[in-house]
């Protein structure tokens, strides 16, 4: 990969990743918001536990993609980086541009979401 697409891809996972941190904090204020809420009855209470199941999913998934930028900013400092890592085939560059931490390339993320 020439250095002028690794420096287009770095550019694009930091910005990702620091929207994700931005979002983690956001969701967690509101989280706190929630849990010093005064409830008055049990809607209150069914309507806030929702909320905090909802805003957790969330969170979950945006720290793993997060782990996954991080993975992938790794791999470009080490030169590992758009490399299948079940083939270790070139990830093609359409496929990076639209999930720039994606780890396999196309053929491979199919047999592996088939295996699940």
């Amino acid at each position: 990969m020439q250095e002028s697409e690794l420096k287009y891809f770095k550019e694009i996972l930091e910005g990702r990743k620091e929207q994700i941190i931005k979002n983690i904090r956001g969701v967690n204020a509101e989280l706190d918001q929630l849990s010093s809420m005064e409830l008055n009855d049990e809607g209150d209470h069914a309507s806030v536990d929702n909320s905090s199941m909802i805003e957790s999913a969330i969170i979950q998934q945006q720290e793993k993609e997060l782990r996954e930028i991080n993975v992938t900013l790794a791999k470009i400092q080490s030169g590992d980086y758009g490399i299948c890592e079940m083939c270790e085939d070139p990830i093609g560059f359409q496929r990076l541009k639209v999930k720039p931490h994606a780890i396999y390339c196309i053929d491979c993320r199919e047999i592996v979401e088939k295996n699940r």
